[in-house]
């Protein structure tokens, strides 16, 4: 059982502001911040999960059947991740492409100590509570001291390598067009590694740069020991509320500008352009399909097709799907038939993962792989890792992925210069 107690918050920007930094005495650590972004199917404004009184760690091998069992035994508020490679649990796939970050396939814990933050109050919540423990903690929050200043690095410049180069992406997109003309596939999501070696960064001063100039609404700080996540992700995966599921794929990006007439054009332009409607009309299809596996019969809706929403640094397409499921259904089984997203794999979703392995050249790990929790009710909400900066503080290796979707009508050029566009917000950070 819990310990629950709730507080009013005064200024709940700087407690949020001055919790993450708390928090960062603990290994565990998982952050999640809508950045006061109004979503109509949010439950929370910010989390904090820190502290692992249970944990689970394994690689892909039977991992969505042995979360099942955790979170049923567990049956609390448990936070994690799915990496990108938990496929090869669900089909005969592999995932044998260059990893620098080394990030377990899988990883959730049930934190001892919770904090769920909504408008101007907080719900903290304590496992193996010591006397006046939460008071105690309420109060070393509130006097934590937060610098004003951000350091991004504590070493020498960071220097941005690519993975692959502008001449063999184009000629890799071009290998992938030839899959689609020749029928294999309809679309796929091809990604490319940005990353720099024998670097540190301070990651919360990061965390907090990159969210400042994206304020995105599935904003995640994620710590495991050394192996850092530090996302600034736009994009829904999957949530379940009672016996509703919605899932929110994006396919389809804009430019913003700083000229309101422009920017309002680009926004127009990107909600009629056949290209990025088609890309997100076949997604839409692919989850359609994954969330019947587990739908009650004739449930499954698109409840919002193609509608442009903006963000600081882009314009970007969302469409909206959802189903109703049984009682008898289990949580992680709707994860396990639905993952990877389609938007970040493509269609039919099994060729097009056997393509993105032959012609990329990282794994992908938790990058396209998703961040969320488990409450004690099986209901759940979970992000996908995009825009986001991943950082092996050992190694020192820091790593973002960027990608797009390819399909018939796309021409090589514009996806490499949307790569560059979803990746200048990572870039800015890491070398300001």
């Amino acid at each position: 059982m819990r310990t629950i107690h709730k507080h009013s918050l005064e200024h709940p920007e700087i407690f949020k502001e001055r919790l993450l930094h708390w928090a960062q005495q603990f290994d565990e650590v998982v952050w999640l911040d809508s950045s006061a972004y109004k979503d109509k199917y949010g439950s929370y404004d910010a989390i904090l999960a820190v502290d692992a009184f249970t944990s689970i760690q394994t690689d892909y091998f039977e991992a969505f059947d042995r979360l099942n069992e955790y979170q049923q035994t567990t049956n609390d508020w448990i936070f994690g991740y799915l990496t990108y490679d938990l496929k090869n649990s669900t089909e005969d796939l592999q995932s044998n492409n260059f990893d620098g970050l080394g990030f377990p396939d899988l990883y959730f814990f049930q934190p001892k100590k919770l904090f769920l933050i909504q408008g101007d109050e907080v719900t903290i919540q304590y496992l193996k509570l010591v006397d006046d423990e939460i008071d105690e903690d309420f109060n070393a929050i509130n006097s934590t001291s937060v610098s004003s200043s951000i350091s991004v690095s504590s070493s020498e410049p960071i220097k941005i390598k690519l993975r692959i180069h502008k001449d063999e992406y184009f000629e890799k997109v071009n290998k992938m067009l030839s899959h689609i003309h020749r029928g294999d596939i309809y679309e796929a999501n091809f990604c490319q590694e940005f990353f720099a070696e024998n670097s540190t960064i301070n990651a919360v001063d990061v965390f907090n740069k990159l969210n400042e100039i994206s304020k995105p609404p599935f904003a995640t700080f994620f710590k495991n020991s050394d192996k850092y996540l530090l996302s600034a992700s736009p994009e829904r995966y999957i949530k379940k509320e009672g016996d509703r599921v919605i899932s929110q794929p994006i396919k389809g990006t804009a430019k913003r500008s700083v000229d309101k007439i422009e920017d309002a054009k680009l926004a127009e332009d990107l909600s009629k352009d056949e290209k990025e409607r088609s890309e997100n009309i076949m997604i839409v299809d692919l989850v359609r399909n994954d969330l019947s596996h587990t739908a009650t019969k004739g449930s499954v809706k698109v409840e919002e097709l193609c509608k442009v929403y903006s963000f600081l640094q882009v314009h970007q397409m969302i469409s909206t799907i959802s189903s109703r499921v049984p009682a008898d259904i289990k949580p992680v089984d709707i994860l396990k038939t639905t993952f990877p997203m389609g938007s970040m794999t493509g269609a039919p979703k099994i060729s097009a993962m056997q393509i993105i392995e032959a012609l990329e050249e990282t794994k992908r790990g938790l990058y396209s792989g998703s961040v969320g929790y488990f409450t004690p009710q099986g209901d759940f909400d979970f992000n996908v890792i995009i825009r986001s900066i991943l950082y092996n503080e050992t190694n020192k290796y820091i790593s973002y992925s960027v990608g797009s979707a390819i399909t018939a009508k796309s021409i090589t050029l514009k996806e490499y210069e949307e790569c560059l566009v979803k990746a200048k917000a990572m870039r800015q950070v890491l070398e300001d």
